[in-house]
């Protein structure tokens, strides 16, 4: 039976009340940091404790030996900067400072892994001796508070060692947070559920390099590696927001993917994710990338040093193609699998938009477009879609011995923007839905739906010439009949309702007048 102190829902409810601290205080989008980063604290913290106590009783007491093999632990924590030193010092005048300090001296001593390439901090965007949290006195006040708060949890080595629970709560305080933070949250979280949807349309064989060049927090990238049934995978990532790779950073460690590549840059203009000075190739690769990104850099792309635009340049206001684009590059050749969430308008804008998007169908690339409902997205209440891309599917442009060319092979097209469960501020996929959409797949993937309707109203396999005579326009509608059919009106019926309606009211306001005129009005 698990302890009580470290029951899944015990640690979330204890997390979620330690935001009382800031709520009110400065927005969601900003305090998840504050509380993502002690969450991270206390974990490291506690695990190092409870590893020392078990080395300490397998040596019989020898602290010596047993601090010299806490060397080769995951993390090592410098005496004045674990949690509990700072819990024991809470009412110090500068506590603010002390928990920077002590931040910093963790990263001085585990710089490997917690440190960009660059050497820049994972912790260099946050600072609890910010005046963001008030005056000197309301400051320790609150920090001495959030100290207590996760003084409650009591983590414990040998139970996380094959147990999910600080990972999964760290997830739980991002979705909340991102309920919490509106527009923004869509800056650095995908839905739960969109993640668990694409990760297992794009499901990575073992062995596979898994990427989001666009990572956010990191939660859709976890969700694709653990796909992976027997576990050997491994992850890499590529975030624009310091703040947000930080917490990709802190999500992994949690996660217990020590060795997942978090790189802090912006992937259009200056991809970090290399080897051998070019771009590192992956099994599959995924994306929630910016919706519509203005300003993405279509002034340096003609110029791009990898090449990555040679089917054309996205306009300037719109990047959604600029990033297909560079995940169908690093897409390993006869291989890779791509998965993106797009706004529809990537599917039929024209211009140099329609010239990619022509391209990427004639090499036999697109393989799937998956319509989404509308409003499951933070901060956006459009519908999107799921497009996959495979550089698998084997047909070849070559011209054969008789000179043909193959065509493209079809695409499946389903219409899932129906299905979903109703909430109050945000739709949800259900378990259910997201079954229907992958069984879908997962059948067209091993050819046993063929071309025509599959399912009416919900599912349709389109042939390439049926493609090229829609000018290589993608809007689901061209292809999944959805026109639902008016009832037929009853005008006879309808209007015997409506005179018993009129002799109803007819007689109501007879009976009015008569109470009016007993009153005297």
């Amino acid at each position: 039976m698990e302890n009580q102190t470290t029951n899944q829902s015990t640690i979330n409810r204890i997390v979620w009340k330690a935001c009382d601290t800031f709520r009110g205080l400065i927005d969601p989008s900003q305090y998840k940091d504050y509380i993502l980063t002690m969450l991270f604290l206390k974990y490291v913290s506690d695990v190092y404790k409870s590893r020392y106590s078990e080395y300490l009783e397998k040596y019989e007491g020898d602290e010596e030996r047993a601090m010299r093999t806490m060397r080769y632990e995951r993390f090592i924590i410098p005496e004045d900067s674990s949690f509990d030193y700072l819990y024991e010092n809470r009412t110090a005048s500068n506590i603010g400072e002390l928990i920077d300090i002590a931040l910093a001296n963790i990263e001085d001593a585990n710089r490997d892994k917690m440190s960009s390439e660059d050497g820049s901090s994972i912790f260099r965007n946050i600072s609890f001796n910010s005046a963001n949290l008030g005056e000197t006195k309301d400051k320790n006040a609150r920090l001495k508070n959030l100290l207590a708060d996760f003084k409650e949890l009591e983590l414990d080595a040998k139970h996380l060692e094959n147990n999910d629970i600080i990972g999964d709560a760290y997830m739980f305080l991002v979705s909340n947070f991102a309920s919490e933070s509106g527009k923004k949250a869509g800056e650095f979280f995908t839905p739960s559920e969109v993640s668990t949807l694409l990760a297992k349309l794009t499901k990575s064989a073992s062995g596979s390099r898994i990427c989001d060049p666009a990572c956010g927090s990191g939660s859709l990238l976890i969700k694709a590696g653990k796909e992976v049934e027997d576990g050997n995978f491994s992850l890499y990532g590529q975030e624009v927001n310091g703040s947000t790779w930080a917490l990709a950073k802190m999500n992994m460690f949690l996660n217990r993917f020590d060795n997942a590549v978090i790189r802090w840059g912006d992937t259009l203009r200056n991809p970090k994710l290399k080897e051998n000075d070019k771009l590192m190739h992956f099994d599959t690769v995924v994306a929630n990338p910016p919706f519509s990104l203005d300003k993405w850099g279509a002034e340096e792309a003609a110029s791009d040093e990898f090449n990555r635009f040679w089917r054309g340049i996205p306009p300037k206001s719109k990047g959604d193609w600029a990033f297909i684009s560079h995940m169908i590059e690093v897409a390993q050749e006869g291989v890779g699998k791509v998965g993106v969430v797009v706004p529809h308008g990537v599917l039929f804008r024209d211009a140099s938009e329609g010239k990619i998007r022509q391209k990427t169908i004639e090499e036999n690339l697109l393989e799937a477009i998956i319509g989404l409902p509308a409003n499951l997205f933070f901060g956006t209440g459009i519908p999107a879609a799921i497009v996959i891309f495979n550089k698998g599917r084997g047909v070849s442009h070559t011209p054969n011995n008789k000179g043909e060319c193959n065509s493209p092979l079809p695409v499946l097209f389903i219409d899932a923007s129906r299905e979903f469960e109703n909430g109050k501020n945000q739709n949800k996929l259900r378990p259910q839905d997201i079954e229907h959409i992958v069984s879908t797949y997962r059948k067209f993937t091993v050819g046993k739906l063929q071309p025509g309707v599959v399912e009416d109203k919900y599912a349709y396999v389109a042939t390439f010439d049926e493609i090229k005579e829609n000018d290589y326009n993608l809007n689901i509608p061209r292809y999944v009949d959805t026109y639902e059919e008016e009832a037929e009106i009853d005008i006879p019926t309808v209007q015997k309702e409506i005179d018993t309606l009129e002799q109803q009211l007819a007689e109501v306001q007879g009976k009015m007048q008569g109470y009016l005129k007993e009153l005297g009005y």
